[in-house]
Parts: structure tokens; sequence; C-alpha cells
């Protein structure tokens, strides 16, 4: 199946500098302005809509110093997706921006990796570096979920719908997973942060939020190899998304297009 692919942003910070978003500070002494983006992810087709992470409320995002646009549920609005009839939501991992919102999606079953929430709710919680980019309401309200039978587990590798695959790669968070999507350009493979911006990519120097740095340097690595190169990994967090694809409505730009530059 060939799906349509959509970024959305919701929220942003213009005053990220470039020593936020790696783990070896660059040289630049002025440590220029690098800001970042928050986006989930929508394949779309025939009415159908598979959404990839939820995101965040405003008073959270506002609490970790960002801007926060729009509900991603508005965002949604706009590409025709009404999210209250999404059944599918697959969670890259359950970092603060990326694992909310549960309750805009009543009938949806999220797709995770088994590692993931085990790692959120055990003992490396007991460290505030460790835990530090989760929010324990989030998971909390995921631990519910998973009491009321709408969580599916993966290990590895996995199918969430024809078309479109789920794997894990760890490095950022334990369980992180990246999602490929298959377009009409081929196969898309949405980094999530397996790859913050195309920065850490090019330069092998990762984001500083981290739990296994070998992990993370050979999911870069693989990335480009589960899609149809490097012009078809879309970075999680980076502004550059806006320029390189068009924008379908505010906010929102499709990804089943080739990059432009």
């Amino acid at each position: 199946m060939t799906w349509d692919l959509y970024a959305i942003r919701y929220a942003t910070n213009p005053r990220k500098k470039a020593r936020d978003n790696f783990v070896i500070a660059p040289a630049d002494p002025h440590d220029a302005l690098m800001p970042m983006d928050y986006f989930v992810w929508a394949a779309v087709k025939d009415g159908r809509a598979i959404l990839i992470d939820s995101g965040a409320d405003k008073a959270l995002c506002e609490t970790r110093g960002n801007d926060f646009l729009r509900c991603p549920t508005e965002g949604l609005k706009e590409i025709g997706v009404d999210a209250t009839k999404i059944e599918t939501v697959i969670s890259t991992h359950l970092h603060w921006d990326h694992a909310g919102n549960f309750s805009r999606f009543p009938r949806a079953r999220f797709h995770a990796q088994a590692c993931e929430i085990a790692h959120a709710t055990g003992p490396c919680m007991c460290k505030p570096f460790m835990r530090r980019a989760y929010d324990v309401e989030q998971i909390v309200d995921f631990v519910r979920l998973v009491h009321g039978d709408r969580v599916q587990f993966h290990e590895g590798e996995g199918v969430v719908a024809d078309g479109i695959t789920v794997r894990h790669v760890g490095g950022h968070a334990a369980g992180l997973q990246v999602v490929r999507v298959h377009t009409k350009r081929g196969w898309v493979v949405l980094a999530s942060d397996a790859m913050h911006y195309f920065a850490n990519g090019e330069t092998g120097n990762p984001f500083p939020v981290i739990v296994n740095v070998k992990e993370y340097l050979d999911g870069i690595a693989m990335l480009p190899s589960l899609g149809e190169g490097r012009d078809h990994v879309i970075a999680g967090h980076d502004p550059l998304v806006r320029s390189m694809y068009p924008e379908a409505a505010p906010d929102v730009y499709r990804l089943d297009v080739m990059p432009a530059g």
C-alpha cells in the first residue's frame, strides 16, 4: 500500500543553540542559534490515518521552555483527519514531546517497543539524568493504556499496517523505534529522535540526550538503508524540513515528494 505522508509542526523553540544539540559542542565560540521544531507525523490513505507520535500539550511545552503553536489534533484537521477516529498511533518512544495527548485519541491502539516501557518504569528512572526526558504523568497515562488493552508491543521489527513498519534502534531512548512508510516516492524513514537534526547524521555527533552512544551511531548509519537512501530519511526536529518539503496547509508538510535542494 502507498500512503500520503505529512509532518505536522505543533511547537518550536527558536532559542536553542548549537551546543544544546550535540554531544561535542561545536567549535564556534559564538555558539550560533540552532532552533528546534516539534512534529508529529501522519500517514493517510483512503480516509484512514495512522499517527506517528502524539505530541505534548501547551502546559508541558511551556513548562519545558518551548513555544506551543497548537494541539497536534488541529494540524490533523488541516488534512481532513479527525483525531477521535484514529485507530492506530505509533509511539516512537515515550519522551515528553512524543507521547502525550492520549485522551484526544479515544479509539486508538498504541504501538511501542516493549523495552521502552520497561525502561520508563524501571530502575533507570531512579536517576534524575535518565528520567529528565520523561514526564511522569504521561508515563502513568501510558501504563493505563497498557492496563486497558490498548497497547501493542513490538520487540525489534514489526508490521503495523500494509506499507508501515517499525524497527527498534535504541540509542537516544532505550526503546526508540523508527518508522518506515511506503509512499509514492518509495520507502520514507521517519527517524524521529534517532536523528534530531540532519546535522547529527552528517557529523556523527549525537544529540546529548542519550542512553547508548553505540546504538545511536549504529542507528544513524542504518537509516538510509531502511529507505531509498539519505534523501528518504526525515530528521525528527529539524526546521530544515519546512524548507525542504512543500507546505500542504499551515505548519503541515508533505513528505511523500522528493526534497528540495
